[in-house]
């Protein structure tokens, strides 16, 4: 079982960082400072807490980022989930998988599905009929950011030599690693509806979301996700990774909805305008002739 565990961190990606020791305004976490970036503006999304949870407001259309600021002194794992896919392997996400590395105090901008070593797909908040996960068939759990941390276990312990890193899209033996052939299954669903729509004419998909979209109540419709949006270079490089342990140090989750779902819920207030005090409450307001009424 940690043999397993040694492979996964084999397929780590290691991030080219630029390190940057301010503190992220609306973030979350401990070993790592979370946050969600509006990348037209380059403002941090305020977070909202609500019973027991983080949230954040997106817009349909808008580009996103996920920002991982590494807190501790030591280099971390980041395995990352939108929707409840791994950002980097596309696989249904699960803390055993690969993620990113980050060095000590560096910070990064996870910008959307890792693609290749020299690209990603944008991450845009999207109606959930559109996110990358429903159309991939896993739409249970859109509207939702996970990440996992792991400390990085200390060379005088590793009993183990690292790992020689396998190439990016390449299976290993514990079957951890994502391949080719599944990353191609997972986005045959989106090109065959993107193709559909450019022609005009719709397919078998757009008609099974069409009739999900007429049975779904209106609320459920404007609930958002996550698109697979236009490729952007982004290059990162790989290295090797041995956890401290095979459980997550820490797992932060941030919850994600239009702004109009997060106001019906309760997690975001209207904000109230208070009362403006007066310097002299019990002398009455002096009043001035008032103009005569109108005469038609």
């Amino acid at each position: 079982m940690f043999r397993k565990h040694i492979l996964a961190a084999a397929l780590t990606t290691a991030v080219l960082l630029t390190s940057l020791a301010s503190l992220q305004a609306g973030a979350v976490g401990s070993l790592a400072d979370i946050s969600v970036i509006d990348r037209a503006t380059g403002q941090t999304l305020p977070i909202h807490q609500h019973q027991g949870r983080y949230w954040v407001a997106g817009q349909p259309g808008s580009r996103y980022a996920v920002r991982v600021h590494n807190r501790s002194g030591g280099r971390l794992l980041s395995v990352i989930s939108v929707d409840g896919v791994n950002v980097v392997s596309g696989e249904t996400a699960g803390v055993e998988q690969t993620g990113y590395v980050f060095s000590p105090w560096e910070r990064h901008d996870v910008a959307g599905w890792r693609k290749s070593q020299e690209q990603v797909a944008a991450f845009f908040f999207t109606p959930i009929a559109n996110s990358y996960a429903a159309r991939t068939g896993r739409p249970d759990d859109v509207g939702v950011i996970g990440v996992a941390l792991f400390r990085e276990k200390p060379p005088a312990l590793s009993n183990i030599a690292p790992p020689r890193p396998l190439p990016h899209g390449r299976r290993d033996s514990s079957g951890t690693g994502a391949s080719a052939e599944m990353r191609e299954r997972a986005e045959a669903p989106a090109a065959a509806s993107a193709q559909a729509g450019a022609s005009g004419s719709p397919g078998a998909a757009d008609k099974s979301a069409a009739e999900s979209r007429a049975a779904a109540p209106p609320q459920a419709e404007k609930k958002l996700g996550t698109g697979h949006g236009a490729r952007e270079s982004a290059w990162v490089e790989y290295t090797a990774f041995a956890r401290a342990r095979n459980t997550p140090d820490e797992v932060i989750t941030i919850a994600y909805d239009s702004r109009e779902n997060l106001l019906a819920m309760g997690v975001i207030g209207e904000p109230r305008v208070p009362p403006r005090p007066r310097p002299f409450p019990g002398q009455p307001e002096i009043g001035y002739v008032p103009d005569p009424p109108r005469t038609w």
